[in-house]
């Protein structure tokens, strides 16, 4: 596979002209992509204009100049707080897919064509004019027959169309990269690729929002205080969604809580518990709570809107986070480290020692600061850091959730600044923690497993018949691997050695001492017993000379 030249050429040659007219031609021509689609080489600075901004603000320009695909990878790059440089992360944040409405005939064509039957004769009114405008979509105002007022979503025309060209052009491109450059074997830019890729499609699918939305509507019905609008799903499909109109107050709009009376501390603290309660009870949460994703009621009721980016998580992970959140809350670096590493993200667990410590130095910082002080998002930004440096590589959905959370306490802030996020979600974490070894849902466990413990007990039997029959052949054999036998062997070597040699000089020792004394007390100088027993001494300390130097070098050829 190879970058297809011919092929959107005008396209590619536009992408790459936005990057290097605001500075990042030196990247791009250290890739080869220059000289691969023989273009001609751009300066490696950015124009006047923007050589004072920094290498986020920039980068920011490139993705809005580009359009929506664009502006999307933004988006998603801004969640990716632990490859993204911090400083380009929070400016990827400022990003906004607020552009152009598109024409009410476009929208009236859209609708008519997914439903096959005139705008008037599904809506008794529709307004003309947008009541917002994105990247991917725009929604009206409408009132159905029945007379529901509804709000309505509408795909902007010829944009899947778009997306799909520069999803080609981006799978080209990071082929390139991966296979024709030293940054490929950094990292693999196709991986990154196909998730975007997964993520946008199931943005461009309405019908996979109205879906989310049914799952919110029925987590949320323990929680009389939050709710998601209804969805028509008569009026609904793949880019048309149509959803109850709702008539609440932006969260970010202060004055106009203030005017209607609405609580703001006890609003702050229902968002925050209302976010702790998607991830840890649910397992299904927003994973964009900006503000313009949320509105109040008059009545103080909580709505989130725009519920096509949401984040997953398993059950088995829940209660790791939930073990997480509770460590943090008590500041208990070595339980805050273990929860990580149960995530299964530590490929080398020699460092675990060093990741508690790095964790325990972090939450010394946070000892003697009050919760209003410690922000969230500062704090997974550094446990990200630390993970990074100690070879962790977290999942996916924790970068999700991070980013969430460092989002709800950015309105906390504003809100409410004595509150915090961790604060609130320590006792729900407890509880559900208490409640994962109640009665109940040990049974539950139980019943979830029946299946796979009457399969292991029934076939119990048949294993253990197989163990006694080759235990009678004599073909039941057990291997027991001691970790590093060899240098285990090596040593144990040496000490027989050492002590083989003591022995041997201390017997030589004692043969020589033995003949010295009976030489002096036995004969008299001179005689032929002296002189026999001279030769004796001669030969028995030559014998033992030899001896020795033979054990020596025995013993050093065995230590090599």
């Amino acid at each position: 596979m190879v970058i297809n030249r011919k092929l959107n050429i005008k396209r590619y040659r536009e992408i790459i002209t936005v990057f290097a007219k605001h500075g990042f031609g030196l990247i791009i021509d250290q890739l080869g992509i220059f000289d691969y689609l023989k273009m001609k080489k751009h300066g490696t600075e950015a124009e006047n204009s923007n050589s004072k901004l920094s290498v986020g603000e920039r980068l920011r320009i490139s993705l809005e100049e580009l359009g929506p695909t664009f502006v999307k990878i933004g988006q998603i790059l801004s969640t990716q707080v632990d490859i993204v440089p911090r400083d380009i992360v929070e400016e990827l944040k400022k990003l906004q897919s607020s552009v152009q409405p598109f024409s009410y005939n476009e929208a009236k064509s859209v609708i008519e064509s997914e439903f096959e039957d005139t705008l008037e004769n599904i809506f008794k009114e529709f307004s003309q004019e947008p009541i917002a405008s994105a990247s991917i979509s725009q929604v009206h105002y409408a009132v159905l027959n029945s007379g529901e007022k509804v709000a309505v979503k509408v795909q902007r025309p010829g944009i899947e169309k778009v997306i799909s060209q520069d999803l080609n052009i981006l799978r080209d491109l990071a082929y390139f990269v991966d296979n024709h450059t030293k940054f490929g074997k950094i990292y693999d830019f196709s991986s990154m690729v196909n998730e975007f890729e997964y993520t946008i499609k199931n943005e461009l699918d309405f019908t996979r929002e109205g879906e989310n939305a049914d799952t919110f509507r029925d987590n949320f019905s323990k929680d009389k205080v939050v709710k998601v609008p209804e969805v028509n799903w008569t009026y609904t499909s793949r880019r048309v969604l149509t959803m109850e109109y709702i008539e609440g107050i932006g969260i970010d709009d202060h004055e106009g809580l203030e005017k209607d009376g609405i609580n703001k501390k006890e609003t702050a603290k229902r968002i925050a518990e209302s976010l702790c309660n998607q991830i840890l009870r649910d397992g299904f949460f927003h994973a964009d709570p900006h503000p313009g994703n949320i509105k109040v009621l008059k009545d103080g009721t909580v709505v989130f809107l725009d519920l096509g980016m949401v984040g997953r998580v398993s059950e088995s992970r829940r209660k790791i986070i939930s073990k997480l959140f509770v460590a943090v809350a008590n500041k208990d670096a070595r339980r805050a480290a273990r929860a990580v590493i149960e995530l299964d993200a530590m490929y080398d667990k020699k460092n675990i020692k060093k990741f508690e410590q790095d964790v325990d130095l972090m939450l010394d910082k946070y000892l003697t600061m009050p919760w209003s002080k410690i922000n969230v998002g500062e704090v997974f930004y550094e446990v990200f850091n630390i993970a990074f440096l100690n070879g962790i590589k977290l999942p996916r959905e924790f970068t999700m959730l991070a980013k969430a959370f460092a989002t709800v306490q950015s309105i906390l802030e504003q809100l409410a600044p004595e509150l915090n996020t961790i604060e609130v979600a320590k006792p729900i974490a407890k509880k559900l923690m208490l409640q994962s070894y109640s009665p109940q849902n040990i049974s539950l466990a139980l019943r979830r497993n029946a299946t796979a413990y009457k399969d292991l007990i029934s076939e119990l039997p048949f294993y253990i018949q197989n163990l006694l029959e080759k235990a009678e052949d004599g073909e039941l054999t057990f291997q027991i691997k001691i970790k590093d036998l060899d240098k285990i062997q090596k040593r144990f070597d040496r000490a027989v050695n050492r002590i083989s040699f003591s022995v041997i000089l201390l017997a030589v020792c004692i043969v020589i001492t033995g003949i010295i004394i009976g030489s002096s007390q036995n004969a008299p100088e001179g005689s032929k017993m002296y002189l026999l027993n001279v030769t004796a001494l001669r030969i028995g300390i030559i014998v033992a000379v030899s001896i020795v130097l033979v054990v020596i070098i025995s013993m050093l050829r065995s230590d090599r």
